[in-house]
């Protein structure tokens, strides 16, 4: 009775390692008799999984019943922890239950705590928690790009994993698919390297692959922190016609007024300690603290939180389905105190 709980706010990390279980699990050929997924907020459905993992698989390989959102350790009912405690023990060995929710496990619950006996009464069975790091917990972002490293059998010196953190933050999804594509380059231009031993990535090529994509938002952050909104909206309509993906500039835009927040908040509360303020405002190189100081030279705090509050409404706004630009639009052309000087 194999049980996998898999989870963390990690979305991309968590996916990869279910697609791992059930890549090793199922046999392809009879991955539609053998593969559930179950949405598990919905009580029904959750009772329906536990019925389905009670069945031996059909024909090679094993069977995967994976419930998203589970609730058999965050909030379960008594009805699905009664259906659970009968169910567990007549998981065939060649039926795997994966766990998958956002939240951290409750220790307290009995369903919890009967899942991790299961875990650990068996060798096929496991549990991991995939977790972003928070913006300012830079080693954590550099703990982040080092694991997706090991995993794609890659290297590189601290200097370029803090450029990849300056320039990403804590996107897992985005880390790894940027880190892809430098594979891809690297290998292109080094043919002849060994393919058993981790390939290295220079400075030089995440500078022209990573750092050169974000450039242009950089440049677009700076003119709307001078108040420049015309010439930043021209810019960020070309990004986004150039296939610049919306959430992505949205982040770094994001990112980097919270640092220039951040800057002037600690600046105007007498706080000198360069690396201090590298570190409260989630800025992996404390020499951009001096590059910060000159962008915001000038301007007021109020400026900067109207400006914040502005790309968080276009960040929601691109989330609930709104046109990208018509974001960027609406809510950065709206009269308000944005960027003027007190």
């Amino acid at each position: 009775m194999p049980i996998h709980l898999i989870w963390g706010d990690d979305y991309e990390a968590c996916n990869r390692e279910i697609e791992e279980i059930i890549q090793k699990i199922i046999d392809p050929s009879w991955k539609s008799f053998n593969y559930s997924q179950i949405d598990g907020s919905d009580l029904k459905q959750s009772l329906r999984a536990l019925e389905e993992v009670q069945s031996a698989p059909l024909g090679c390989g094993g069977r995967v019943v994976l419930i998203r959102r589970s609730q058999f350790c965050n909030g379960c009912s008594t009805e699905l922890g009664n259906k659970l405690e009968q169910s567990i023990k007549l998981i065939p060995d060649n039926t795997h239950l994966i766990l998958n929710n956002s939240n951290k496990p409750d220790k307290r619950l009995k369903t919890t705590k009967l899942i991790e006996k299961s875990i650990q009464s068996n060798s096929f069975s496991k549990e991991k928690s995939f977790t972003l790091p928070l913006p300012w917990d830079i080693n954590g972002q550099r703990n982040l790009v080092k694991n997706i490293l090991n995993r794609l059998n890659l290297k590189m010196n601290s200097e370029t994993i803090d450029l990849i953190v300056e320039s990403i933050g804590n996107d897992s999804s985005l880390i790894y698919t940027e880190l892809q594509k430098l594979t891809l380059l690297s290998e292109a231009l080094n043919e002849s390297s060994n393919a058993n031993e981790p390939q290295e990535i220079s400075k030089e090529l995440v500078k022209k692959i990573i750092q050169n994509n974000s450039t242009n938002a950089l440049e677009i952050a700076n003119l709307l922190i001078k108040g420049e909104r015309i010439m930043a909206l021209n810019k960020i309509q070309s990004l986004l016609k150039n296939g610049e993906p919306a959430l992505r500039l949205i982040t770094t835009l994001t990112g980097q007024s919270r640092g220039c927040l951040w800057v002037h908040l600690l600046d105007s509360q007498g706080n000198q300690d360069i690396k201090e303020i590298a570190k409260l405002a989630g800025i992996a190189n404390p020499k951009r603290i001096f590059v910060i100081r000159k962008q915001i030279q000038g301007k007021s705090l109020e400026a900067l939180l109207e400006l914040m509050k502005k790309l968080l409404k276009i960040e929601a706004s691109i989330k609930s389905g709104t046109n990208p630009i018509d974001s960027f639009k609406d809510n950065l052309l709206t009269e308000s105190k944005i960027l003027t000087n007190n």
